[in-house]
């Protein structure tokens, strides 16, 4: 099953769809966030028959191609738990860019949280803060949506805990992250965090997540990699993090991504206003933003 939000008529809209062709609002839930941390469990066949005779029609189905999508959790109940350089083509490409920086041993995972005030849907801006930013950086990820709490778990149990997977772009401020000799201000900005389509549930995705993993820049391609490739593993980060701490229901982790960033390339190539910027995950879908 697939989850999405959009908006209509002003107000966000939960909703279900198995196909990601005609999204069915969810009427029993607030928000993505509370059909999660409830644990409400939906039947998409008695959604589809209370949506098509629903009186109110913010409740009618409605085709994805006219509804307005938001971010499926646009605003999250917690920072986002981010890993770093957890590819090692990027772990390489990083210390090219900065070896102060990104460099040297790294025995240990590499964790780091990320604010987020609201997050950018597809079709969402990336702002550029003109005088603030000066080096603006794509990274593709795939995001980890926890669907129970979790504490002292088993790498063998972790599966049991993700209700999906969705698209992430960690969008990063280069200067700003290796000035402050840590990266939480220069991921934090406003609208560094856009994501979506859609959460795609995990009993639709083989697990361990197998998928290619891509991002384009003006149609360019940049990234070209696959979630398998992840030198700490799903099983591995929240078996780790969950020996000290809680990570509650509908917690997103953010697994890191691929060589192919801006400051990688030879010589680095940042974002300016007016790129499109295309992050792609094989059976989740296309997250698009534009940079203004």
């Amino acid at each position: 099953m697939r989850f999405y939000t959009m908006l209509r008529e002003g107000r966000e809209i939960p909703c279900a769809s198995s196909d990601g062709q005609v999204l069915y609002p969810i009427p029993s839930v607030a928000s993505i966030n509370d059909l999660i941390s409830r644990g409400v469990l939906v039947d998409l066949e008695s959604l589809k028959s209370a949506s098509e005779n629903a009186d109110d029609p913010l409740l009618k189905p409605l085709p994805l191609a006219e509804a307005e999508l938001l971010a499926p959790i646009p605003h999250p109940l917690q920072d986002v738990v981010c890993l770093g350089l957890n590819y090692a083509s990027h772990r390489e490409e990083a210390a090219r860019f900065s070896d102060t920086a990104f460099g040297g041993e790294r025995p240990y995972p590499i964790f780091f949280a990320k604010r987020v005030n609201t997050a950018p849907g597809p079709e969402g801006t990336i702002p550029s803060y003109p005088g603030l930013v000066e080096k603006l950086d794509y990274e593709c990820e795939l995001a980890v949506i926890l669907g129970k709490d979790a504490f002292g778990v088993a790498p063998e149990q972790v599966k049991d805990y993700i209700f999906g997977y969705t698209v992430l772009n960690d969008v990063s401020a280069r200067t700003l992250q290796t000035r402050h000799k840590q990266w939480y201000f220069g991921k934090s900005l406003d609208g560094f965090t856009p994501m979506g389509p859609c959460i795609v549930t995990a009993d639709e995705i083989a697990y361990p997540p197998a998928l290619a993993i891509r991002c384009r820049v003006d149609g360019e391609l940049r990234q070209d990699s696959n979630t398998e490739n992840l030198l700490t593993t799903i099983d591995e980060i929240v078996s780790m993090l969950t020996q000290g701490m809680t990570l509650k229901a509908g917690t997103i982790i953010a697994t890191g991504t691929p060589a192919g960033v801006g400051m990688g390339m030879q010589p680095p190539c940042f974002l300016k206003s007016g790129d499109k910027v295309e992050c792609e995950i094989e059976g989740i879908g296309n997250l698009v933003n534009y940079v203004k």
